[in-house]
């Protein structure tokens, strides 16, 4: 009876048939991958490269080098444009006043008229430079903007008031000149031309 329970309770152990290999671990039991690996088990970081890390430096240093010479370059530029832009107004200036030079010179002669004199020869001396002053503006490119007889143009006139006039053909223009006004040859207005416009009742 011994015997029959123990062969009831005990499971026979059954030996590994010898020259039988082993099997091969499942996927899930392989090693760790890069991939796959876990915290902890991640591999190292690459060292840094000191060359490739002075070459970028270098690379840096060679660039703000070219950006603080071309800021200096810049600014040197604009100096230079500067004292050129003043230069270049300082001979037009000059230029400007040696040509009105003689009309005073003559200016300076008509006044020099004795004064036992008669007012028509003073006259005659003031319109001489009035003339010559004119001709001198004409070389510089200005002309006087005309006036009387001429439709109220807003771009080259001031009106300063009106006047009543009887002909429609007169209403809206220009009746009399109150300040002669001046243009370029460009058409630039330097003064508009003060008048009075004619209005019908």
């Amino acid at each position: 009876m011994d015997n029959e329970m123990d062969n009831d309770y005990f499971e026979p152990v059954i030996e590994e048939e010898e020259g039988k290999e082993t099997p091969a671990p499942h996927e899930d039991e392989k090693v760790l991958t890069e991939e796959n690996a876990g915290p902890g088990n991640a591999p190292s970081d690459k060292e840094p490269d000191p060359k490739a890390e002075n070459a970028v430096d270098d690379k840096i240093a060679a660039l703000e080098g070219e950006l603080a010479a071309a800021r200096a370059d810049f600014y040197n530029y604009r100096q230079r444009v500067n004292r050129e832009k003043q230069e270049a107004r300082r001979r037009t200036e000059e230029d400007v006043i040696t040509t009105l030079l003689p009309v005073l010179d003559n200016l300076d002669r008509a006044l020099m008229v004795p004064e036992d004199g008669s007012a028509r020869d003073v006259l005659v001396g003031v319109r001489m430079v009035q003339r010559q002053f004119l001709s001198v503006l004409e070389e510089l490119g200005v002309s006087i903007i005309p006036t009387e007889g001429q439709q109220f143009d807003a771009n080259l006139h001031e009106a300063v008031g009106t006047i009543p006039v009887e002909d429609p053909e007169q209403d809206g223009a220009v009746v009399e000149e109150q300040l002669r006004g001046y243009r370029t040859k460009e058409g630039r207005v330097l003064r508009a031309a003060r008048v009075t416009v004619g209005k019908t009742k």
